[in-house]
């Protein structure tokens, strides 16, 4: 599990694909993403969380935060 501004992320391996597949946990909205590495998994899960957060900031909505 990764934490990043008060947000967690759950990764799962896809065998198949070969990639690194997670989802951010604990909010009603819906925020993924994929990577090839554990670094890039990292990197990815951080830069989801900021497009978030700026896509709430341009529609003017409080973005979900974690129960």
């Amino acid at each position: 599990m990764m934490t990043y501004k008060g947000y967690s992320a759950n990764i799962e391996v896809d065998l198949e694909a070969k990639i690194l597949f997670g989802r951010v946990l604990d909010i009603n909205d819906i925020v993924t993403f994929k990577a090839q590495t554990i670094e890039e998994a990292r990197q990815e899960f951080q830069n989801s969380i900021d497009d978030y957060l700026e896509f709430c900031k341009e529609l003017g909505q409080e973005p979900d935060r974690p129960f």
